[in-house]
């Protein structure tokens, strides 16, 4: 078991899961908070990193391609603070980061997981209802359908066309833009059989904001539906089983010697506490037999 808990929020991997908690103070962003606790399969990890920094760092996850509906929706554009598979990290914990990122990154290596995309999504995506408020309206998805309805900010054009309400059926596609620069940040939804639409401000399909970064958490309203859309259906790709991954290699035995060394040398430095080195001990010479 490898654990990290900051004020940013706390980080525990057990080998097959890693469980994800936000922290709940004012510098912890809304739409971490709204999202909740996340745990996290072996198989939708691709990587994971401590990036140093001149007061700490940032503990980061990456998720193979296709596993989770948030980071779909985004594309990238979800940065600090908003982005719940980031941690902010203080000076005094870099090295528990460290090793909780070499923790999960042994574990892809032993277990053999697969990298490429994933033919369906891994995890959920946020739960329904979900709702968000940003510059011209109010967006809510109940599961089935979603629902804009305009505030004073939306142009006359937007408040002519009234509330809009598309069935989860109606739509091909939903697109989440954050705001840069001069320009607008977004959550569009595409219709089947219409046309691209036109500028955020004007299109009573979209929500947009010009002040929120991140909208809010208009993210989470993008993701919800993305994940309940149909995906081309595909033969999933065989994932190895965890009694043949035990078995393992001459490769893997190496590792897991070099990280009881690892552990010994964390252990003596100070960085792990007597109980999480007899902990992450046990875990280890489990894997070798």
């Amino acid at each position: 078991m490898a654990e990290i808990v900051v004020s940013d929020g706390s980080w525990t991997f057990d080998g097959e899961r890693l469980r994800i908690v936000p922290g709940s103070g004012k510098d912890v962003h809304e739409l971490r908070k709204v999202l909740g606790e996340l745990v996290i399969p072996l198989q939708a990890i691709a990587g994971a990193a401590f990036e140093p920094a001149r007061k700490g760092g940032h503990l980061r996850l990456r998720l193979r391609k296709g596993a989770d509906p948030l980071t779909e929706a985004v594309a990238g554009g979800l940065g600090a603070p908003a982005d719940p598979y980031r941690l902010a990290v203080p000076k005094d914990r870099t090295g528990a980061a460290e090793y909780l990122a070499d923790e999960i990154r042994d574990s892809l290596q032993i277990w053999q997981t697969p990298s490429g995309p994933c033919d369906d999504f891994l995890l959920p995506g946020p739960a329904v209802p979900v709702s968000a408020s940003a510059g011209d309206g109010v967006v809510s998805f109940d599961g089935e359908r979603v629902r804009i309805e305009w505030t004073l900010f939306a142009k006359s054009v937007k408040g002519s066309a009234g509330p809009q309400e598309f069935p989860l059926a109606d739509l091909a596609g939903v697109e989440w833009k954050p705001q840069s620069g001069l320009g607008y940040g977004s959550l569009r939804f595409r219709l089947k059989g219409a046309g691209p639409g036109g500028p955020p401000e004007n299109d009573p399909r979209c929500l947009s904001w010009g002040v929120q970064r991140f909208g809010g958490t208009t993210a989470l309203v993008a993701a919800a539906v993305l994940a309940r859309l149909p995906r081309e259906t595909k033969e999933p790709l065989p994932l190895p089983s965890p009694a043949a991954a035990r078995h393992g290699t001459p490769d893997d035995h190496d590792v897991l010697i070099r990280r009881l060394t690892e552990l010994g040398e964390l252990h003596r430095s100070g960085v792990l506490t007597d109980e999480e080195f007899r902990t992450a001990k046990r875990a280890v010479l489990r894997r070798l037999s």
